[in-house]
């Protein structure tokens, strides 16, 4: 007399769907013929309760097994045992990997895969780095075709079921202990095909289009900073969800500045009277400004300082970075006699103590 089903999996005749698929795992991975190789017992084993599942996770063939019990199949009808495994295609053990590692509902695998995503490479000034700017970019992108509102299929027809993966958009393959997939050939893990393709986009469903962006350059951005439009890159086949466009920040190269980070870097050229005497210069600033800074007497060329919170914001706030000025002494070029000649007066009076560094070097030499 063939055992009962419930019995099989421990279970009693009130067991709800989720028990029984639970009870159906935990006895499934026990006594798996992989688990247990050459053991017969273990194998007979999991031919029965592969049997029960198959049999009460259906809610027909559940509510036929509970009012005539195995009498229900007496035709062979409702039953995988005689196939040993076979439940395994249909949700027996498979369902098994489906809970454990999430591979998801049947509405998901069944549609295609999204569009790709796209990349724009835009490039910005470093006065538009640093204040944020509204910029408009022009592109073309494979969009949804208006002819079949993305569907593929010409006006008045539908897409049809694929016959070789049932829909699925994938073909399913057991090996041993794991379930393999892979994409269906014949509607390229669509799940449909198309008998009677869109004249304008010839059954993709999309069409290359040109359009306009604006595109929010936040403040504070650098060079490989990445910005990403939520679907607006390539959509997707026959009316599946679009990817996702990527803009990416290149920083134009300034005529005064250069960025590192947060700090900008400038070189200023001052005239060896300003350095001599220490005078007060005008320094630019990346926002536009002019800063006063104070130099020290004899101030020598390479001097760097620092003019601290002068240089780029934060991309996410904070405070902004500091500005290093590089100092350049100029030596005078086309002066009038009258100048050459008050510099003459000034080398007679003795440049030993004004030039330290020019008199060490020559006793060096000497």
């Amino acid at each position: 007399m063939a055992r009962d089903y419930y019995d099989i999996l421990g279970l009693s005749k009130s067991a709800s769907d989720n028990e029984i698929k639970s009870s159906y795992r935990k006895l499934a991975m026990k006594y798996h013929p992989d688990r247990n190789p050459g053991d017969k017992k273990a194998e007979e084993k999991f031919k029965e309760i592969t049997e029960s599942y198959e049999i009460l996770k259906d809610p027909q063939k559940k509510a036929a097994y509970d009012q005539y019990g195995h009498a229900a199949f007496s035709n062979g009808s409702g039953s995988g045992s005689s196939s040993g495994f076979s439940g395994f295609g249909s949700g027996g053990f498979s369902d098994i990997f489906e809970d454990m590692f999430g591979m998801g509902s049947e509405k998901s695998r069944r549609s295609a895969s999204s569009g790709s995503d796209l990349r724009y490479d835009l490039s910005v000034s470093l006065e538009q780095a640093y204040s944020g700017d509204q910029v408009e970019i022009s592109l073309t992108v494979p969009s949804k075709c208006e002819g079949c509102n993305g569907s593929g299929a010409n006006k008045g027809s539908k897409p049809k079921q694929c016959n070789q993966c049932g829909g699925y958009g994938k073909i399913r393959a057991q090996q041993g202990f794991f379930t393999i997939e892979r994409t269906c050939a014949a509607c390229s893990g669509a799940g449909e095909i198309i008998g009677d393709p869109c004249r304008i986009c010839k059954g993709q469903g999309r069409v290359n289009k040109s359009k306009k962006l604006s595109v929010n350059v936040p403040a504070g951005v650098d060079n490989g900073t990445r910005i990403r439009l939520s679907g607006e890159g390539e959509a997707g086949a026959r009316g599946t969800s679009a990817g996702d466009l990527y803009i990416f920040i290149d920083i134009k190269e300034h005529s005064l500045f250069q960025r590192d980070g947060k700090d900008t870097f400038i070189e200023v050229p001052v005239s060896f009277i300003d350095a001599i005497l220490g005078n007060s210069i005008q320094v630019p600033c990346v926002d536009g400004s002019k800063a006063k800074m104070n130099l020290s007497p004899g101030t020598q060329s390479g001097t760097r300082l620092r003019m601290k919170g002068k240089g780029m914001p934060g991309l996410r706030g904070g405070s902004r970075g500091d500005q290093y000025v590089q100092i350049n002494v100029e030596t005078p070029v086309h002066m009038s006699r009258k100048q050459e000649d008050l510099i003459k007066q000034i080398k007679e009076l003795g440049i030993e103590k004004i030039s330290p560094r020019t008199a060490r070097f020559k006793k060096i030499i000497e």
